[in-house]
C-alpha cells in the first residue's frame, strides 16, 4: 500500500464510521438533542494550541461529513504542513447539532495522527546531514495502521512493511524455531519468489556474519546493538545488504546511530508512544 499521497476517503470512512458508532451509540448525541435547537447554525473553527505538524485533517473533513453532509468544512493547513500555536487549521460551517456530534471523534483522529506526525518530524530532524531515513514499525493501534502509518509520512518519515503477508522479516524467534541462522535463510530461498525482499533480525556480530556467508537476505535489522557495533555492522554489510538499525530508537539516540552510517531507523515509538497534539474546537 502506497500511503505518500491522500488516500480516497471511500477507504477511510469505514474506520471513521466506526469511530462514530463507538461515540454516537444507538442514542445519537442525547446531550445536543436535548439543549441545542434543530434551526441553530455556526462556524466552528479548528485550532492548533502548541506547535507541530497537522495530520488528520482529511480524517476530521470526513467525520464532519458523515454526521451531516451540509457541513461546509474548509482544510486551511493540509496534513504534512507544520502548525504554530493558535494556527487555524479549519472551519466547519452548518447545523449547530451536526458539528457539536462529530467533534469529539474528528478531534481524537487529528489530534492522535497529528501526535504521530509531530514525533516522527523530530526524529528525521536529528539525521540532519546523513543518508538515514526514519521509519516505523508494525507496533499500531488495532485496526488504525492504514492512519498512523500515513501520519509518519506526514511528518517525514518511511513506511516498514505494511503486515505479515507484504515482506519477509525473519525474527529472532523464526530463527530459534527453524534451527538457526543457516536453516532459516536456506528456508526462505527455497520458498521466496524473487520479486520478495528478506530482511534477517541479528543481536550480534556474529550473527551479522554469518548471514553474510549463506546470503540470501536483501536487508539486515541490527536489533539492540550498541553504537561501535552498529558502526563495524554497517562496515561489514556495505555493499551487500541494506542496513536498519531498531531496538530502543528513543529520540535522544537518533543523531548517534544515524552517525553510524546505517540505511534506516526502526522505532516503534513513533506510533505507540506519541503524545496526542493539543487541537481544539471552538464556536
Amino acid at each position: 500500500m502506497i500511503l505518500n499521497a491522500p488516500l480516497p476517503d471511500l477507504l477511510l470512512e469505514p474506520l471513521v464510521r466506526a469511530a462514530l458508532h463507538e461515540d454516537l451509540g444507538q442514542n445519537g448525541d442525547i446531550t445536543t438533542r436535548a439543549v441545542i435547537p434543530p434551526e441553530a447554525r455556526y462556524s466552528a473553527r479548528l485550532n492548533a494550541r502548541e506547535a507541530g505538524i497537522a495530520s488528520g485533517m482529511q480524517i476530521a473533513r470526513i467525520a464532519f461529513h458523515l454526521v451531516d453532509p451540509s457541513l461546509q468544512v474548509e482544510i486551511l493547513i493540509p496534513d504534512g504542513s507544520p502548525c504554530a500555536p493558535g494556527d487555524l487549521l479549519m472551519t466547519i460551517e452548518g447545523p449547530a447539532a451536526a458539528i457539536l456530534s462529530g467533534e469529539r471523534v474528528a478531534l481524537n483522529f487529528a489530534g492522535r495522527l497529528s501526535g504521530i506526525a509531530s514525533l516522527t518530524a523530530g526524529f528525521v530532524a536529528e539525521t540532519k546531514g546523513t543518508k538515514t531515513r526514519i521509519t516505523c514499525t508494525r507496533k499500531t493501534t488495532p485496526g488504525l495502521r492504514m492512519v498512523e502509518k500515513q501520519a509518519v509520512i506526514h511528518g517525514g518519515g518511511s513506511n516498514h512493511r505494511f503486515g505479515l503477508s507484504d515482506a519477509i522479516l525473519i525474527k529472532d524467534n523464526h530463527i530459534a524455531a527453524a534451527g538457526g541462522v543457516r536453516a532459516v535463510l536456506e528456508a526462505a530461498k527455497a520458498s521466496v519468489s524473487h520479486m520478495m525482499k528478506v530482511e534477517i533480525e541479528v543481536d550480534t556480530l556474529a550473527q551479522l556474519e554469518q548471514v553474510l556467508q549463506v546470503g540470501g537476505a536483501d536487508v539486515v535489522l541490527l536489533d539492540n546493538m550498541s553504537t561501535p557495533d552498529l558502526t563495524r555492522a554497517v562496515e561489514m554489510a556495505r555493499g551487500q545488504l541494506v542496513t536498519e538499525a531498531s531496538g530502543n530508537m528513543k529520540l535522544n539516540r537518533i543523531a548517534e546511530v544515524s552517525a553510524t552510517g546505517v540505511d534506516y531507523i526502526s522505532s516503534g515509538a513513533l506510533t505507540h508512544s506519541a503524545q496526542t497534539l493539543d487541537l481544539g474546537l471552538d464556536f
